[in-house]
């Protein structure tokens, strides 16, 4: 071959070995910087009386999130009272070091008007509530089974 055509070559080679670089710089700096937290709800409406009971609704109701796997933490208890936050990350209200499936922040759970929900913070692998992925806040009840990376959460009251 002529040493032009291999310069041309060689240069193409360190190019494309400069392109895998710099995309791996990004990804990298992309994962460190963390999963971008969506925007927060309007806060709920002041608690209203009910026209037909006279009672009022309590927003701030205190729910019950435990833990039925890994094994390992089965038990674990989280009480939601506002908002809290689920990841892999260490300011997180339920933190999940140990699960490599869990985004650094991966969902939060809140309450809002006495029902509780949950939403999905932008996660690589999903939050599923009753084996369905959710994509949009979703509302729990006694009994649901929350998948958060390889955890399972179950709600209790």
């Amino acid at each position: 071959m002529n040493d032009q055509v291999l310069t041309i070559l060689k240069g193409c080679l360190l190019a494309l070995l400069y392109l895998f670089l710099l995309r791996v710089i990004i990804v990298v700096a992309r994962e460190l910087r963390g999963t971008p937290v969506a925007a927060t709800p309007a806060p709920p409406p002041a608690p209203a009386r009910s026209a037909d009971t006279g009672v009022r609704s309590d927003p701030d109701r205190a729910f019950v999130l435990t833990v039925r796997e890994p094994e390992t933490r089965r038990g674990e208890q989280l009480v939601v009272r506002g908002e809290v936050t689920i990841g892999r990350g260490g300011g997180c209200a339920l933190a999940l070091p140990d699960d490599t499936f869990a985004s650094n922040l991966h969902a939060r759970a809140f309450v809002r008007d006495g029902r509780l929900f949950v939403e999905d913070l932008g996660s690589t692998n999903g939050t599923m509530v009753n084996n369905a992925r959710i994509e949009t806040p979703t509302r729990l009840r006694k009994g649901d089974r929350l998948v958060v990376g390889q955890t399972l959460l179950e709600v209790g009251k």
